[in-house]
């Protein structure tokens, strides 16, 4: 492997676990004010108020999921495109991952 090779590689997993962390703060985000929301539906003091709730639950969680997967999808992309060396495309897909990461928070 040459040293534009080690170097790229050594990008992308920099990159990869820079974008796995963003996935974790981003899905709290969302996952919490799901929960928060969820919680808010079981304490509610009728059911209207209580579907209120569970929409926006359901909405911040299918926004955290939707982004997630995206955003992985991206990462596989970028641990292939490096594998076969195709460092554009490497850095396009690291890009669009954190895209999604940014629009799940």
């Amino acid at each position: 492997m040459n040293n534009n090779n080690m170097q790229l590689t050594t990008f992308c997993i920099g990159m990869a676990l820079a974008c796995v962390s963003a996935f974790s703060f981003a899905a709290e985000s969302h996952m919490a004010e799901a929960l928060k929301h969820a919680e808010a539906a079981a304490k509610a003091p009728d059911s209207k108020t209580a579907a209120e709730h569970a929409t926006t639950a359901k909405a911040h969680a299918a926004t955290a999921s939707e982004h997630l997967t995206a955003g992985t999808k991206s990462l596989n992309d970028l641990v292939e495109h490096d594998k076969q060396g195709h460092a554009d495309l490497a850095k396009k897909s690291a890009e669009e991952a954190v895209e999604h990461l940014k629009a799940a928070q």
